[in-house]
């Protein structure tokens, strides 16, 4: 149980600015991390910190001693972005993810929450879909480049996890909406997108909204409020046994 966040620890949210980061946040103040027992929320803009250059990321997590991490900074966008973008979709993300997560575990960060997404598992996968059906099929062809990314970030938190005994766990969020969406018309993720065209049809009388697709598919929605309350519950509750490296 010693792995488990304490008010005394230093909490780096990187990503703080993002829709999931900045909702993480105000879960942490709203119950005294911060500022019961001593401990601090960390960030860092990206004026002070990129996160895709290795050298400066070993820095930054040297010098400010965080016990505990959560990842929620990752490049994003909907449909139209990850089609259009495929090598900033699978770099940055990769970049980012592997540094923070390498560095704290050289620097001894006591735990680590790292946020993946349900377009890792197959486009075909059973539904419900159960955490068993990872790597199991294709995935979806126009978010192949950052459901790549997230897997390997998985994987790397797993392998941490299983060869050096790191306290990291992943966490798959559903298609996420709330406040500091993006709401841009070609790249924002679906519910954003619904949201930004409806409201912009009523404020201007358009009788009718193009949605894109065939309107078969079927999502899960989960509001961003909700997925902070379940990063700090694991945060604060979920333990496993950790594997002593040899």
């Amino acid at each position: 149980m010693t792995n488990l966040i304490r008010f005394s620890d230093h909490i780096f949210v990187a990503g703080h600015k993002g829709m999931v980061g900045s909702s993480i946040i105000r879960k942490l103040l709203a119950k005294g991390y911060g500022d019961r027992g001593g401990g601090r929320i960390l960030t860092a803009s990206r004026e002070d910190l990129d996160l895709e250059d290795s050298s400066a990321v070993n820095f930054w997590i040297k010098s400010n001693k965080p016990d505990v991490v959560i990842i929620a900074a990752a490049k994003v966008g909907g449909i139209y972005a990850n089609s259009t973008l495929p090598t900033d979709f699978l770099l940055k993300n990769l970049k980012i993810q592997t540094n923070i997560i390498e560095s704290s575990w050289i620097y001894k960060v006591r735990r680590l929450c790292f946020l993946g997404s349900s377009c890792i598992y197959p486009k075909l996968a059973p539904q419900p879909i159960q955490e068993e059906a990872l790597l199991t099929g294709p995935l979806e062809s126009t978010n192949e480049p950052y459901a790549i990314a997230k897997i390997a970030g998985i994987k790397l938190v797993e392998a941490l996890r299983n060869q050096h005994g790191f306290d990291g766990f992943s966490l798959m969020p559903t298609n996420l909406y709330g406040p500091g969406d993006n709401y841009h018309p070609h790249n924002s993720h679906v519910m954003a997108a619904f949201i930004s065209r409806f409201c912009q049809a009523a404020d201007t009388f358009i009788p009718k909204v193009t949605c894109w697709g065939s309107g078969q598919p079927r999502r899960e929605f989960l509001h961003v409020d909700d997925l902070a309350d379940a990063v700090l519950f694991c945060l604060e509750s979920w333990t496993k046994d950790l594997t002593s490296p040899s």
